[in-house]
């Protein structure tokens, strides 16, 4: 039995049994004892509760789903942050998820398929209205109610959409069957993101397949970059044309070539739904431009025309006045020409130097290539720059092969347009086989993966077969390859279920009664705790620890809480503002429902920075405070009027039955009136 189970949070809510385990929380089915209703408790583990990158991310849960509100995602009760204990309370979901259903089906109808898929779209679309993207949409965290609803859960690694990215090294691999390219090299994650996986799932239901499957988690996550997927109906003829139309187009892995936004996807398939037979002529994994790689000196393309036209014709004229020598019309009609090669000559020079001016190398900023394929940018045709890449390979367990780690020059610094960069892509680690490690004991396996790179995760199960302290089975299993780091689930052997019983429910019955019934299951009394204000009569059992209904070993003590039968009164404080612009002493009179409640209390306003503090103690409910003041003529005059909640220890203005005060007349003798008894104002 875990730390928690069979425990009481803040007094409120009894964890009954884990429900689930994820990577950095455990989920529990829990009882609201103020609410009366069953709910979920996601408990952050333990050993995250000091690391600050594992709190972030469950604060920023706690603060993305608070801020949603719609019937297609998972309700938050309510949320504690605490220095020992983290948790949110979430709405109990009585199903099963996706994934179950898909793994019992196998291949589902295309009504149905889309059914599940509008209700995701529309929780998304609610979601993302509040700049939330989701960005781990998969079968696994929605939730089918009996009844067909579709719940959207487990907001874990929820970003506000604005800059965020998310890499592989941030275990993104752990989707790796629904995440969107661009999830997988580190590249901004939008809205359209969430569509991918959406489209992912869409594919999943109506073919009965993966789009992308491989002998390891590495090598799917490549083909979630390069490969496209097969038609869908290559795989099933029967599935509609429009509706694979719709599928691909959420999948295509350039974003700008998805559906823009959860509402536009809604439109096409309501579209689908009014006509089946419906065509969108979506062009999906056609690529217009063949794959290149770009040359320095071909990008650079001479559109420049004739600079002049040396074309000349050239006809004598004959000179009208009587001509002596001929020489000198020659000797003019060279000079032409060679003024006229001189201009050109110059023009070509001065062109031929902006040309030479506009072509020459600019200084830019280095961009960052890190955590991008390498097949991608070598080939990306509308790459601003000329540079020449060259390849170097390293080995490197922590990112995906092709994938680049590194390059110089370095992102930032300042490098001429066509200059040189070397890549250095990671050829992928070596794939790691999970051993076969049942049987052995918890301690042996848990060494046993640690030393293969593997993280070994422990949890408890029942098994009539495998000797308690006694691996299982793991999850993936034994032989599955991996990537190094991979998280391997090892379930225990927690003994023979009728090993244990479960501690009976003696709620509400007498001490006596309760004990006999808890020596009749077979288990022992333990210490026996008193509390007040229980509502109940004296010796009157409130609850147990551990919880009725938790499966405990055969002798285990049940430690009572019993009802003392008594209330204890509670005090708070009351602060009255006294009246403005008055300097003289007033007399205060306090009524509880009516009743006069204290001796009258001497005030000054001018003495007291306009506030006086009264004091009450009680165990009724509610009641109603009335306080007067007397200006020493025996006017009482009702000044200010309050509900009083005892059991909340709030307290309410009544600004509706306030009254005024009306400050003495002066006397006579021209002394201000003096009020009598002794208060706070002296």
């Amino acid at each position: 039995m875990d730390q928690y189970t069979g425990k009481r949070l803040d007094g409120r809510y009894e964890l009954h049994e884990v429900i689930g385990v994820g990577g950095m929380a455990v989920v529990y089915r829990a009882y609201d004892t103020i609410d009366d209703r069953t709910v979920a408790v996601k408990i952050l583990k333990g050993e995250y509760s000091q690391n600050a990158e594992f709190l972030r991310r469950f604060r920023n849960e706690s603060k993305a789903i608070a801020m949603l509100s719609h019937p297609n995602i998972v309700k938050v009760y309510d949320v504690s942050i605490g220095d020992r204990i983290q948790y949110i309370v979430e709405e109990y979901i009585d199903g099963i998820t996706l994934k179950e259903y898909l793994d019992q089906q196998k291949q589902i109808k295309w009504k149905e398929a889309i059914h599940f898929v509008v209700q995701i779209l529309r929780a998304l679309e609610h979601a993302h209205s509040k700049g939330i993207v989701h960005r781990d949409i998969k079968p696994q965290n929605i939730m089918l109610l009996q009844d067909g609803t579709i719940k959207v859960t487990d907001f874990g690694i929820a970003r506000f959409s604005h800059n965020e990215t998310r890499t592989m090294t941030e275990k993104a691999i752990g989707s790796v069957y629904y995440i969107a390219p661009e999830q997988a090299r580190g590249d901004y994650t939008d809205e359209k993101t969430d569509i991918y996986s959406v489209g992912v799932m869409l594919y999943e239901m109506l073919t009965g397949r993966l789009p992308f499957e491989a002998d390891n988690a590495v090598s799917v996550a490549i083909m979630q970059l390069q490969t496209d997927p097969k038609p869908l109906r290559e795989i099933d003829p029967a599935i509609p044309e429009g509706l694979e139309e719709i599928t691909l187009k959420a999948m295509q892995k350039d974003p700008a070539q998805r559906y823009q936004s959860a509402a536009e996807m809604l439109r096409d398939i309501e579209e689908f739904r009014r006509n089946p037979s419906a065509r969108f002529q979506y062009k999906c994994f056609i690529d217009e431009k063949p794959t290149k790689y770009i040359d320095a000196i071909d990008s650079v393309k001479n559109t420049e025309q004739p600079l002049y036209n040396d074309n000349y014709s050239y006809v004598e004229e004959e000179n009208r006045m009587p001509r002596k020598k001929k020489k000198p019309v020659a000797v003019l009609v060279i000079a032409g020409i060679a003024a006229a090669f001189l201009i050109a000559l110059v023009a070509l020079g001065v062109m031929a130097f902006q040309k030479k001016q506009s072509q020459a190398p600019k200084d830019i900023p280095m961009p960052s290539y890190v955590g991008k394929s390498y097949s991608e940018v070598v080939s990306t045709v509308s790459s601003p720059y000329s540079f020449t890449f060259h390849k170097e390979e390293k080995s490197d367990s922590d990112h995906a092969a092709g994938i680049i780690i590194n390059q110089t020059p370095k992102a930032g610094q300042t490098v001429k347009s066509n200059a040189d960069v070397t890549l250095i892509v990671s050829k992928g680690g070596e794939p790691i086989q999970v051993p076969d490690i049942s049987n052995k004991t918890q301690d042996d396996a848990v060494k046993a993966l640690e030393s293969l790179g593997l993280v070994p995760k422990v949890n408890a199960v029942v098994d009539d077969d495998v000797s308690q302290g006694n691996v299982v089975s793991t999850d993936p299993a034994a032989g599955t390859q991996v990537a190094k780091g991979w998280e391997i689930k090892v379930y225990v052997s927690s003994g023979k279920l009728d090993q244990t019983i479960a501690v009976p429910d003696v709620a509400g019955r007498s001490d006596s009664d309760a004990e006999a019934k808890i020596i009749a299951a077979g288990l022992t009394v333990g210490s026996k705790t008193y509390q007040n204000d229980t509502g109940k009569t004296k010796d009157t059992v409130i609850s147990t620890d551990p919880l009725n209904g938790v499966k405990v070993a055969k002798g285990t003590k049940v430690n009572l809480i019993l009802s003392s039968g008594e209330v204890t009164p509670k005090t708070f404080e009351v602060y009255v503002d006294l009246p403005k612009n008055v300097n003289e002493k007033i007399i205060m009179r306090c009524y509880i429902d009516g009743a006069f409640d204290n001796k009258p209390q001497t005030v000054n306003p001018s003495y007291n920075n306009g506030m006086q503090t009264l004091t009450f103690s009680g165990i009724t409910k509610t009641c109603k405070l009335t306080v007067t003041l007397d200006n020493g003529n025996n006017k009482e005059q009702k000044y200010r009027v309050y509900t009083l909640n005892f059991d909340t220890g709030q307290t309410e203005r009544i600004t509706s039955e306030d009254g005024t005060y009306t400050p003495a007349k002066p006397k006579s003798n021209g002394q201000q009136p003096n009020g009598g008894g002794q208060g706070a104002g002296d």
